[in-house]
């Protein structure tokens, strides 16, 4: 009984630690997003979020290095602008990124990136689209796929975000919000074995 309530008590203090984060990262990414506006930097500092959240994906090490209290603030701040000077920062997403050093939230970079992002979409009237598929398809499939789902949405401006899942043996799936696209093979053959379960149950 006591490893259940351990377990219970443990399950609580990730879901609150979570919780804080996404709130740490919703005011941070409000406060950059004032900043990037407000200074017309607002598509040049989305630009270098999206590249810092898929390193922070892609790279656990430096997640994890960022993150680490042990290690000295300046030491981040040199990986920082070795960073920037890579992927060629805007200063004001650079000063942002000392300033989560300085206050001790980098480690909180994940949450701010989601958060900036989906502010940046709601602000500048962007569907979000995640494209599923088999192979990885061409920049021009997905551009082609793009156009069709903004004139599906009406929305101003579509990003996609391809997946590859070889589940799907062949064809693509687009999810949008709560509505969903599926062309592939993997979708058709699940409509044709719930068809052929009704006909079976109906006999």
């Amino acid at each position: 009984m006591n490893g259940i309530n351990s377990i219970y008590w443990i399950d609580v203090i990730v879901v609150c630690v979570q919780i804080e984060y996404e709130a740490v990262g919703t005011a941070y990414a409000n406060a950059l997003l004032s900043t990037a506006q407000g200074n017309g930097a607002l598509d040049a500092v989305h630009a270098d979020i999206d590249a810092i959240s898929t390193v922070m994906k892609d790279s656990q090490d430096i997640k994890e290095f960022l993150a680490n209290p042990t290690i000295p603030e300046e030491k981040k701040k040199q990986m920082v602008a070795q960073m920037a000077s890579e992927s060629g920062f805007n200063k004001y997403t650079v000063n942002f990124l000392n300033i989560l050093i300085d206050q001790n939230r980098i480690d909180a970079i994940t949450e701010v990136c989601d958060a900036f992002e989906s502010k940046y979409c709601e602000l500048t009237d962007t569907q979000v689209a995640v494209l599923r598929s088999a192979v990885k398809l061409e920049q021009e499939q997905q551009f082609l796929i793009a156009k069709k789902l903004q004139e599906l949405t009406k929305s101003k401006n579509v990003k996609i975000k391809p997946v590859v899942d070889e589940s799907l043996v062949a064809g693509f799936v687009v999810e949008w919000g709560s509505s969903q696209i599926d062309l592939s093979v993997k979708g058709q053959l699940d409509k044709i074995g719930s068809e052929l379960m009704a006909t079976a149950n109906a006999q």
